[in-house]
Order: C-alpha cells, then structure tokens, then sequence
C-alpha cells in the first residue's frame, strides 16, 4: 500500500496530487491522468477544481477545449506537499 493511503486513505483527489508530484515536470491533460490512474475523466474533472483553486496546480488551455495541467513549483504550498511526500515515503518505505 501507498505510504499516503497508509495515512489519508485512498480518495481520487489524493490520487490525483499523487499522479501529479510522480510527473511534477510535465504537463499532461485530464485524460493522460485518468488513464494512468484508473479514474473516470469526470472524477479527475472534479478532484482537479479545488487543487487549482488552492494554487497547488496550474491550468494552462491549450486551444479553445484541450486544457493541461501541472503541479505549481512556484507554490510554497505544493512545494511543502512534495517535501512531505518525499519524507513520508522514505520514512515508511
């Protein structure tokens, strides 16, 4: 089991952020995300909302309906979640 489902359970948002911290270098599209975690395009749609609303992801529209997303690395709040995904990882690994 993930060290983070060990501690917060498994949900579809920390699925997501998960996903997220494992490409934080790259770009990619709600269905490249749904495809590498299992989840239908509509949950990774809703999950994605508050993680962008809290600045820890950014949206970038790419056209006028292809949209990509990327972990924020100017964010302290998402670079103290990689910090702590990093740690817990190592710790319970």
């Amino acid at each position: 089991m993930d060290p983070l489902e060990k501690i917060f359970g498994k949900t579809a948002q920390m699925t997501v952020l998960k996903n997220l911290i494992e490409h934080q270098n790259e770009s990619t599209y709600l269905s490249g995300i749904a495809e590498e975690t299992g989840l239908s395009h509509s949950s990774v749609s809703r999950v994605i909302t508050p993680l962008i609303e809290s600045g820890i992801v950014i949206e970038k529209p790419l056209g006028k309906q292809i949209r990509t997303f990327q972990l924020n690395m100017e964010s302290d709040a998402t670079k103290l979640i990689i910090d702590f995904y990093n740690k817990i990882n190592q710790m319970l690994e």
